[in-house]
C-alpha cells in the first residue's frame, strides 16, 4: 500500500465486501459486482445480500456480521433507510472504511420518533459522519459514484465505466458524479493514476484525495471539479507541494464558494463573495482555473499527453518575450484567432527576422510570414508547406508551443496532408506541439485519436484550446521554488507574524500589533484612529481630525490647512458617499460652517475634517475574512464604482511585491493607473507599497478582523493615499 497514506485501505483495498449485491440484471447491485470483479488487483470479495445464497459462482453472506473477518473496505448499495444501521455494522466489525452511493438525504425515521429531530433538517448525513469518524473510518460519499485506482488496479464503482480505464497521469477529484462519468468516457487523450466521485464528502474531502495521489509516482496532473472549499488547511498543502514539484493542477468550480458568506458589510467583502476564496487559491499556488468542461479536457489533454513549454530563456530572472506560434488554412480564421487570443490574454511569440526570411522561403507569393500565419496559397505541396512552417516556428527560441489551428475534417477526396504535416513536425521537434481545432464538431474522431496515439493532443475548440495553450505557458513561467503562502492562516489561525519581531513578543512588530489593537477599536468603525492605524502599516493617509461640533471643526481644519474634506464620522453610516455624508473642496470657514451644519442635521454631530487630496485613479483595497481560509485581500477599483464595476483582484496574504503588481495589472482600472488621455502615470510603486502594507496588517490582525475597506485609495503620480477607511471587528470573547 502507499507508505504513510490513511487512505491506502480505503484506496488499495486488499477486500471488499458488496453490500447489497444482486444477480439480477440491470441492477446497481449487479452492476457493482461486474466493476469490482473487474479489478486488476483481484481483492478479496465478499458479497452481502440475505436475499441470496450465491451470485454468479461466489457465496453471498446475510450480513456483514457473518464475514469472517473484518475488510478493508464496504460497499454501500443500499437503500437510505438501511445506511445507518449498515454502517454501524461496519464500523462495530473494525472495517476499515466504506463507500455510499446513495444520497443520504432523507432520514429513515418519522420526524416523532426522534426527540432530537429537527424538521427539515436532514439529520442521517449527520450521523453516518459520526459513525464514520468515531470509528477511524474513511468513507466516499455520501451520493457518489465511487473510485478507480487505475494505478493500483482497483475498481469500487457501481456504474458501468470503460475497462480498463486508460492509466496516465491525470488524478481526477470531483464533487459531481456525472462529471465523472464524462470525463472518463470522453474520446480524449487522457490517461488517469486515480478517479474519484466523491460527492457530499461527509468523512473523507477532495484534499485527502489529493493528498493519496500526490503519493502515487504516477500522478503529473491534478483534476480538480469542486463546489466547495473542505479541508482548506490540507488542501493548501496538498496545492503548495504540488507547486513545488511543478505538478498543474487544473481546476473547475461551480457554484458559490465558501467565500460567499464572509461578512459583507464592508465593500471588500462584497468584492470577494462569490469565489473569492479560489480566485486567492489560485493565485497564491499557481493553479490554472477553467471555465467549463471543454476548457478542462483541452487542458488536461495538453498537459496530460503534450510536450511541457521550456522555460523562457533567463528564466527564472528577466526573460525574453515567450508565446504561441499557429499555422492556419484561412486568413479570416487567422485573423479570428488573434482576435480571441489577445481577448482571454494568450501570447503569440514575437518571431525573429530569420524565422521570418524561412518562413518567406516556404510560402506561396504573396503570403505574409507572420505569427500567426496563413499558409494557404495554391494549395500544392500541402502536406511539406504545413510540415516545415510548423518546423519553422517552433525553431524560433521566443515560440514556447506551436499549433495547427484548422478544421481537422476528413476531406472527401482523401488527402491526409494535415494529419501526417503534424506527425512530420512531431518528429523534428521537442516543443509542444498540438492541433487547434476551430469547431469541436468538425474534429474528425479516427484522425484525432490516431494523432493522440503518437502523442500529439487534438484540441477541440479554438476557445478552450487556446485557454489550454495560456495554461502551458504559466506553468513554464512559473517558479517551482515558489509554491504560494504556508498553509498556516485560516479562519481559526493564531495571529500571523509579518516580521521575526511580531513572534518574539518583543520588539517593532509586537508593538505594532499592540498599537493596531487599540486603534482598531470594536465593532463597526471608521474614522482617524483607523488612518493612523494604516499609518502604522506604511500607507500614506490623509491628514485628518475628529470634531463634534462646528467650532472644533473649524479648529480641525485650521490646523490641517484649507482646503479640506468634511465628512460624517456617525458610526451607523458605513458608506459615506452613499448618505451624502461628504463635502469635498472646502476653501473657506464659512463654507465649512455652513456644511457642518447640513451634515451635523442630516447624520449627526460627529464629523472628521480630512485634508483634500490631489485627484487621481481612485482604488478601494480591503481585508475580507473567508470562514475557511481566514482573511483576504481585495484589491478593485474604488470609490463609486467600488460595486458597481466590480472590478477585483483576490489574494491570501502574504502578498509581496510581485503579487501586488500581478493584481493590479488584472484590473480594468489598471490602464487609467497607467495614464489616459494624456493624464500622467500614477505612482505604482506607492500603489504596491499600500497593498503589501495590507497584507501586513491582515497578518497581524487577522483574529480581530472580519472586513476592512480603504476607500478610496487615490493614486497619482506623486505617491497613492488613503482618505477613507472602514473596519469590521469580530466578537471578543469575554475575559
Amino acid at each position: 500500500m502507499t507508505a504513510l497514506s490513511p487512505l491506502a485501505p480505503m484506496l488499495e483495498a486488499r477486500s471488499i465486501a458488496l453490500v447489497g449485491a444482486s444477480p439480477r440484471p440491470g441492477t446497481f447491485g449487479q452492476r457493482m459486482v461486474d466493476e469490482v470483479a473487474k479489478s486488476p488487483a483481484r481483492p478479496d470479495i465478499y458479497l452481502v445480500n440475505p436475499r441470496y445464497q450465491e451470485i454468479g459462482g461466489r457465496r453471498c453472506h446475510p450480513s456483514l456480521a457473518d464475514l469472517p473477518g473484518p475488510v478493508d473496505l464496504v460497499l454501500l448499495a443500499v437503500p437510505d433507510a438501511a445506511l445507518e444501521q449498515q454502517l454501524t455494522l461496519a464500523a462495530g466489525r473494525g472495517d476499515r472504511s466504506a463507500v455510499i452511493f446513495g444520497n443520504a438525504h432523507e432520514d429513515p425515521d418519522p420526524p416523532d420518533s426522534r426527540p432530537d429531530r429537527v424538521p427539515g433538517v436532514p439529520m442521517l448525513r449527520g450521523r453516518l459522519a459520526a459513525i464514520a469518524r468515531l470509528a477511524d473510518m474513511q468513507m466516499c460519499g455520501a451520493g457518489c459514484m465511487g473510485f478507480v485506482n487505475v494505478a493500483r488496479g482497483l475498481r469500487a464503482i457501481g456504474y458501468t465505466e470503460p475497462d480498463p480505464l486508460p492509466a496516465g497521469p491525470v488524478a481526477l477529484i470531483t464533487h459531481s458524479g456525472s462529471v465523472f462519468s464524462t470525463m472518463l468516457r470522453a474520446h480524449r487523450g487522457i490517461g488517469y493514476s486515480l478517479a474519484v466521485s466523491s460527492g457530499q464528502e461527509l468523512v473523507t474531502a477532495a484534499p485527502s484525495y489529493l493528498d493519496y495521489a500526490l503519493g502515487l509516482p504516477e500522478t503529473k496532473v491534478l483534476a480538480l471539479v469542486l463546489e466547495a472549499i473542505r479541508e482548506p488547511t490540507l488542501l493548501r498543502r496538498v496545492l503548495a507541494r504540488a507547486a513545488e514539484r511543478d505538478i498543474p493542477v487544473i481546476l473547475l468550480t461551480a457554484g458559490r464558494s465558501a467565500s460567499g458568506r464572509m461578512m459583507v458589510a464592508a465593500h471588500s467583502g462584497a468584492l470577494a463573495a462569490g469565489d473569492g476564496g479560489w480566485e486567492a487559491l489560485a493565485r497564491a499556488y499557481g493553479v490554472h482555473r477553467v471555465s467549463d468542461l471543454a476548457e478542462l479536457a483541452d487542458s488536461l489533454e495538453l498537459f496530460a499527453i503534450g510536450r511541457r513549454a521550456p522555460r523562457p530563456a533567463g528564466w527564472p530572472g528577466p526573460t525574453r518575450p515567450a508565446g504561441i506560434a499557429t499555422v492556419h488554412d484561412s486568413g479570416l480564421e487567422r485573423a479570428h484567432a488573434a482576435d480571441l487570443a489577445e481577448e482571454i490574454g494568450v501570447p503569440f511569440a514575437p518571431i525573429a527576422e530569420a524565422t521570418r526570411s524561412r518562413l518567406a522561403e516556404i510560402l506561396d507569393p504573396g503570403l505574409t510570414p507572420a505569427n500567426p500565419l496563413d499558409v494557404w496559397g495554391t494549395g500544392a505541396n500541402t502536406r511539406a508547406v504545413f510540415a516545415s512552417s510548423l518546423i519553422t516556428l517552433a525553431e524560433d527560441p521566443s515560440v514556447a508551443a506551436v499549433a495547427l489551428a484548422v478544421d481537422l475534417v476528413r476531406e472527401l477526396d482523401g488527402d491526409l496532408s494535415y494529419p501526417q504535416a503534424v506527425l512530420d513536425a512531431a518528429g523534428q521537434t521537442s516543443k509542444p506541439l498540438a492541433v487547434l481545432g476551430n469547431l469541436a464538431g468538425a474534429v474528425d474522431p479516427e484522425f484525432a485519436a490516431d494523432l493522440r496515439r503518437h502523442g500529439i493532443p487534438v484540441l477541440e475548440g479554438l476557445r478552450p484550446g487556446l485557454v489550454a495553450l495560456r495554461h502551458l505557458l504559466a506553468q513554464a513561467s512559473r517558479s517551482p521554488a515558489g509554491p504560494g503562502p504556508a498553509a498556516t492562516s485560516g479562519p481559526d489561525a493564531e495571529p500571523a507574524a509579518s516580521d521575526p519581531d511580531a513572534v518574539a513578543g518583543s520588539g517593532t512588530g509586537r508593538s505594532r500589533r499592540d498599537r493596531g489593537l487599540a486603534l482598531l477599536g470594536t465593532g463597526v468603525t471608521s474614522g482617524a484612529p483607523l488612518l493612523e492605524l494604516l499609518g502604522e502599516y506604511g500607507i500614506a493617509v490623509a491628514a485628518a481630525r475628529h470634531a463634534s461640533d462646528a467650532a472644533g471643526a473649524l479648529a480641525a481644519a485650521q490646523s490641517i490647512g484649507y482646503p479640506v474634506v468634511l465628512k460624517t464620522a456617525a458610526q451607523a453610516v458605513m458608506h459615506k458617499s452613499d448618505a451624502r455624508g461628504v463635502f469635498l473642496d472646502i476653501r473657506r470657514p464659512a463654507e465649512l460652517a455652513a456644511a457642518y451644519t447640513d451634515l451635523s442635521f442630516r447624520l449627526g454631530p460627529e464629523v472628521l475634517v480630512c485634508a483634500s487630496v490631489p485627484p487621481g485613479t481612485e482604488l478601494a483595497l480591503g481585508i475580507a475574512r473567508d470562514p475557511d481560509l481566514g482573511p483576504l485581500i481585495v484589491v478593485g477599483a474604488g470609490g463609486v464604482l467600488v460595486e458597481t464595476l466590480a472590478d477585483r483582484a483576490v489574494a491570501l496574504p502574504p502578498v509581496d511585491e510581485e503579487t501586488a503588481r500581478q493584481m493590479i495589472a488584472k484590473l480594468r482600472i489598471a490602464r487609467l493607473l497607467a495614464g489616459a488621455r494624456g493624464a500622467p502615470p500614477a505612482d505604482l510603486g506607492a500603489v504596491v507599497r499600500s497593498v503589501t502594507g495590507l497584507s501586513e496588517l491582515a497578518l497581524d490582525l487577522s483574529s480581530e478582523l472580519d472586513a476592512l475597506d480603504v476607500n478610496p485609495l487615490i493614486c497619482g503620480p506623486s505617491g497613492a493615499t488613503a482618505v477613507d477607511v472602514l473596519a469590521v471587528t469580530r466578537p471578543r470573547p469575554p475575559r
